[in-house]
């Protein structure tokens, strides 16, 4: 018998031991074996799904950021805006309490000016009426110096006290 051309009695305990070894793999190990193939299988269905999920999450949360960040650049947008209107308002105001103020001061100037005007010249009207008395006495006194003369301005000036 050569190598290449087995017996008949080689191939039959051949075919019975494959039967046997086949069969015990049949019963026992192709269950495990298949069990744990699906068992990968379904595990790595599970997480392609979850990767799925995971990018469309992903994609969610991008579109959220850029919504977000448009938001807060429109809010930035608002703030400058009341942030300028309240300068300008606070400018305003300042101005126009400054024209205020300068208007007060102004007219308070005015009056006491005014008021020191009057002074003054009730001062000079004082002045003015006691130099005129002064000069009207020193005028009389030398128009009067007869007893005579003295006598009838007294008179006159009498009777236009009681008129």
């Amino acid at each position: 018998m050569g190598l290449l051309t087995p017996s008949a009695g080689l191939l039959f305990w051949m075919t019975i031991a494959f039967g046997v070894v086949f069969f015990i793999l049949a019963k026992f190990a192709f269950p495990v074996i298949l069990g744990s193939v699906e068992k990968r299988e379904k595990y790595i269905d599970t997480q392609l799904d979850a990767a799925r999920a995971a990018e469309a999450r992903i994609a969610g949360l991008e579109e959220e950021g850029k919504q977000i960040i448009a938001d807060a650049e429109r809010e930035r947008v608002n703030i400058l805006k009341d942030a300028a209107a309240s300068r300008d308002k606070i400018v305003g105001d300042a101005r126009e309490t400054a024209a205020e103020e300068a208007a007060r001061i102004i007219a308070e100037a005015k009056k006491q000016a005014g008021e020191e005007k009057e002074a003054i010249l009730a001062s000079a009207r004082g002045e003015v009426a006691m130099i005129a008395m002064q000069m009207a006495t020193k005028i009389l006194r030398g128009q009067m110096d007869d007893a005579q003369a003295q006598k009838t301005l007294q008179e006159i000036l009498a009777g236009e006290v009681q008129n």
